[in-house]
């Protein structure tokens, strides 16, 4: 597999251009663009194995025609997947029972040089299986490797160790680390979420009062952004991402942020008291003085419900993976708001999907 490395810097100037275009309307300032790592960008992959007589191998579907393509190499992933990917095959065919029927190998890495493998079956796990994966684990492991080896299978789900990885990132002069659970959403582009963080950062640095932050993950941006506000509330509907969020809170020292397991639907509702959660029984809404919200919503963008409640804070901080769910949003923003800074963070590189920031100020 061969990546246009040479058109990368036109490319993204081409979607520099296109959210430039997007945002007119509303009167953003110039973009600030953060670029990609032009190669190995990417902390994890998934990949289909299809069975060819005695040989099996990494494939991957066209999405138009569903043609499969052999991959024996994916320089779009990290490093430490491609190396994986390379000596993980040769061992699992030493052994029948980890390569027969399996139709699927999922791969999460790290900075840090840790990554998980993941096995997923047509069959039922044997604990013949789980011998066998516990050898390969001490093989993999003699080679370098700090690896978490996990087998799926219908309703099954063996971990030989844990099912996460800790990450350390580097952002604005400080190392943070953040734990990242299999199966669970975690930021693709490890070093552009660097730059997100330090961009989220800056536009916060002075900030009065507290933050209040709606799918907030892992902790991915609240726990950096704690140092910026006396206080953090941020919710999160996923109960693996809020234990995740909770081990990261301590990990980190962070002693001003408190996770609430609701969805910004949910917390939207306890607000305008339409309903009463036993969630917050114990925890006082009124000691927040939240004068900024930090939101990154699904594709789908903000509800109309929570897009009015996002009205009422004098500073909104907006990361979208949709720009045009963004400006969707951005109409009834507008309105209330304008964008003090805005930016293109290159999550994809050589796609056309684009990741965006604005920062907004009460007008």
């Amino acid at each position: 597999m061969q990546l246009p490395v040479s058109q990368y810097t036109e490319l993204l100037q081409k979607k520099q251009e296109k959210l430039t275009a997007l945002l007119r309307p509303f009167n953003a300032p110039t973009i600030q663009v953060f670029d990609s790592p032009t190669r190995h960008y990417r902390m994890r992959a998934e990949f289909r194995i299809w069975h060819e007589q005695d040989d099996f191998y990494h494939i991957m579907f066209d999405q138009i025609t569903r043609k499969p393509y052999r991959v024996d190499e994916f320089p779009i992933a990290s490093g430490l997947i491609n190396r994986m990917m390379k000596t993980l095959l040769p061992l699992l065919k030493q052994q029948e029972v980890l390569h027969k029927k399996l139709f699927q190998i999922d791969y999460l890495s790290t900075l840090s040089n840790k990554i998980i493998v993941s096995l997923l079956y047509h069959k039922t796990l044997s604990e013949e299986w789980e011998s066998a994966a516990k050898n390969l684990k001490e093989k993999l492991t003699a080679l370098g490797f700090d690896v978490q080896i996990i087998g799926r299978a219908s309703k099954q789900k063996i971990c030989l160790d844990q099912d996460y990885v800790d990450e350390i990132l580097p952002v604005a002069g400080r190392n943070y680390i953040y734990r990242q659970v299999e199966n669970s959403f975690t930021q693709p582009n490890a070093t552009v979420n660097c730059k997100m963080l330090e961009w989220a950062i800056d536009c916060t640095k002075g900030s009065e009062g507290d933050l209040l932050e709606l799918y907030c993950g892992n902790g991915n941006f609240s726990i950096a952004l704690a140092q910026n506000f006396r206080k953090v509330l941020a919710t999160e509907i996923a109960k693996p991402s809020v234990v995740a969020a909770q081990f990261n809170i301590a990990a980190n020292g962070v002693d001003n942020l408190q996770i609430i397991r609701m969805s910004a639907e949910e917390f939207t509702q306890a607000m305008n008291a339409v309903r009463e959660f036993n969630r917050l029984k114990g925890i006082d809404l009124k000691s927040y003085e939240c004068n900024t919200i930090f939101v990154d919503p699904p594709r789908a963008g903000l509800d109309p419900d929570t897009v009015k409640l996002v009205q009422n804070y004098e500073r909104i901080l907006y990361i979208s993976c949709n720009p045009h769910t963004l400006c969707d949003n951005l109409q009834e923003l507008s309105k209330t708001h304008r964008i003090e800074k805005a930016a293109l963070f290159d999550q994809f590189p050589y796609t056309e999907h684009m990741e965006s920031g604005v920062w907004l100020i009460r007008k």
